[in-house]
């Protein structure tokens, strides 16, 4: 008997070499994982993600309490997301022809000296609510290129076949971060301060740029050269994204998610003002989201290729628990909440990424990642000011109840094109 059988696994369940335990829930999770490159790339994702989430905690609690009014929130995400909205068409073009490690290289070298230029600043003292939005706006140029080469990176690492499971894993990645990194980053706000978060961003870069210096690509991905420039490649993106019904669909989910995923904006004052909670209560929160965030992830990296139907299901399932999360009385409940939010709506945004990857050609796959970052993180400089202005003129509760709102009715827009 081989070994294959002894293993439990008939000689009828292989076929061109694949195992049938592949498609097993566990041979989804970890198909990916099976690639040794993308699982380093997913160790040094997971410490840059938490440096990431521990300088945001820092940067937003730290503009609330120097400037005492939530539209600088908005203002600060302006300056973060406003790059993004206006040239992450072009940084999609960018990333189509462009050698995607190299690109990375780049920008998250350029993350990191951002992060030092923050950590020297506040350690001298000199740490000035202009001096945070010029950083945010350089940062937030290096991310719209980022955010699109980090993306379609990974089907470089793991080949079409692996997406799902890749996305999936991505998510799982973040959530840890959302769990290691608010928890850090609450930890540090209430003793060293904010020079520590912004010192531990720095070095947390210095794992992935390690990790790209060493990558190759997938044996299955196409070979990457750099492209020759075309003029209007952008403007094809987008009419390439418009002219699809499943991707025209997915982006205003996109945008409406952003408000979700983009918490400066409402969950401090939330917390602050409805909860009548410190920092240590807003990184609670944050952890609480990722606590929930991995087991949603998990559940995304186990489904084989997601459905239109559920897309939309999960994106009305999330827009329902931000509405629990406004209306709760008490912080326990908050918390509660705050976890299930976390499961559904990373669940929700890994399926829908997912789903757009798959439903684009290969040659727009940047361009329509791009696209998708326009309307996560790009639109929020927009959107974050009418949140702001509920938060202030109506009440913490109001402003973070408008993105389960927004969400729901995106969802039931794009309902008809997501039947399948």
């Amino acid at each position: 008997m081989s070994a294959t059988i002894e293993a439990g696994v008939d000689a009828e369940d292989i076929h061109d070499g694949k195992d049938v335990r592949k498609d097993t829930v566990f041979g989804r999770i970890g198909g990916a994982l099976r690639e040794r490159d993308f699982r380093w790339w997913f160790a040094g994702q997971i410490t840059s993600a938490s440096g990431v989430m521990a300088q945001g905690v820092a940067l937003s609690w730290w503009m609330l309490q120097t400037t005492g009014d939530a539209v600088w929130l908005s203002v600060l995400t302006l300056c973060t997301m406003g790059p993004t909205l206006v040239g992450g068409a072009w940084a999609g073009a960018l990333v189509d022809r462009s050698d995607r490690r190299r690109l990375l290289i780049v920008t998250q070298s350029a993350l990191m000296g951002i992060a030092a230029a923050l950590t020297v600043l506040a350690a001298t003292g000199t740490l000035a609510v202009w001096n945070v939005l010029v950083a945010s706006v350089l940062a937030g140029t290096a991310m719209a290129v980022d955010s699109p080469a980090r993306q379609v990176y990974v089907v470089d690492l793991v080949g079409a076949d692996g997406v799902a499971s890749a996305v999936g894993l991505w998510e799982v990645a973040l959530n840890a971060s959302r769990v290691v990194g608010p928890g850090l980053g609450g930890a540090l706000l209430a003793g060293p301060g904010a020079t520590a978060c912004f010192g531990v961003n720095a070095f947390s870069y210095l794992a992935p740029l390690i990790v790209l210096l060493r990558m190759k690509p997938h044996a299955g991905a196409a070979p990457r050269t750099k492209q020759p420039r075309v003029r209007g490649a952008a403007r094809d993106g987008i009419r390439y994204a418009f002219r699809s019904p499943v991707i025209r669909a997915l982006l205003p989910m996109s945008a409406a998610s952003g408000l979700i995923f983009g918490m400066g904006v409402a969950l401090p004052p939330l917390v602050s003002r409805a909860l009548h909670q410190g920092g240590g209560g807003y990184g609670a929160m944050m952890a609480a989201f990722g606590v929930g965030g991995l087991p949603g992830a998990l559940l995304a990296a186990a489904q084989p290729e997601p459905t239109g139907r559920r897309v939309r299901w999960l994106a009305l399932a999330t827009a329902a628990t931000v509405i629990g999360i406004a209306v709760s009385p008490t912080m326990p409940i908050a918390l509660v909440a705050m976890a299930a939010l976390g499961v559904t709506s990373i669940w929700f945004i890994a399926s829908a990424n997912t789903l757009a990857q798959l439903r684009c050609a290969p040659d727009m796959r940047g361009r329509v990642m791009s696209l998708w970052g326009v309307a996560m993180t790009g639109t929020s400089p927009i959107t974050g000011f009418g949140v702001a202005a509920v938060v202030e003129f109506v009440g913490p509760r109001e402003g973070f109840s408008v993105a389960g709102i927004v969400l729901g009715a995106a969802a039931l827009a794009g309902w008809r094109a997501l039947r399948e």
